[in-house]
């Protein structure tokens, strides 16, 4: 069964290399790089959305999802419309609707960041607009209750941006499990590689167990 491991805005594919390598089983496991998907597309959201769902359909069996941030974003939204694909989902510092004056304030940001700075990032300065402009209306919280598949929530214990969510979507997704990660703030994957893994592995044997 394949896992797909799903980055997020500000980072790229490869912000998961380190916590593969710790991860027991990483012969299945998939790193999507999400401008690739777009293959040329504008990068809204429902672009991605698009082709993020083409990505995952194409695969002949149930996947582990697995996103940060966007990423989660991304893996949420593909739980609630394809739920019998999905056999476990985690959630990693993810929003389940967009905080509009935060995001308003990263934008205001953002502006003043020179094209470079974007260069390590999952989209260029054009696209990074495009595609929060077309996310800043996003609000799962009506659905995220539909959620069949066990879920994990994580959340860096210095991550205070997400952490309300994290509490949010653990207490509503049915049979949702919370874990902090001590010690690391928003990119878990990248500040704290090993635990992190070990979260995972542990989770996806347990999922082997139930069936």
């Amino acid at each position: 069964m394949k896992t797909i491991l799903i980055h997020g805005s500000g980072h790229k594919a490869a912000s998961w290399t380190e916590t593969v390598l710790y991860m027991k089983n990483n012969n299945d496991i998939l790193c999507p790089d999400l401008s690739s998907l777009l293959n040329g597309k504008e990068a809204s959201y429902n672009n991605l959305y698009s082709s993020f769902t083409e990505y995952c359909n194409r695969i002949d069996e149930q996947i582990h999802l697995c996103g940060i941030s966007l990423g989660g974003i991304l893996a949420l939204n593909y739980a609630m419309d394809f739920p019998e694909k999905v056999k476990t989902l985690m959630l990693i510092g993810t929003p389940y609707k967009i905080p509009k004056a935060a995001f308003a304030f990263q934008n205001m940001i953002f502006r003043f960041l020179p094209k470079s700075v974007f260069e390590n990032m999952a989209f260029n300065k054009k696209d990074t607009f495009i595609l929060a402009n077309s996310m800043k209306n996003l609000d799962f919280s009506g659905r995220v209750q539909n959620i069949k598949c066990p879920a994990l929530v994580i959340c860096g214990e210095k991550d205070n941006a997400n952490m309300k969510s994290a509490y949010f979507l653990s207490q509503n997704i049915k049979s949702a499990e919370l874990k902090i990660i001590e010690n690391a703030g928003h990119a878990v994957n990248e500040e704290a590689p090993e635990a992190l893994a070990k979260i995972l592995d542990e989770y996806y044997d347990l999922s082997k167990s139930i069936g």
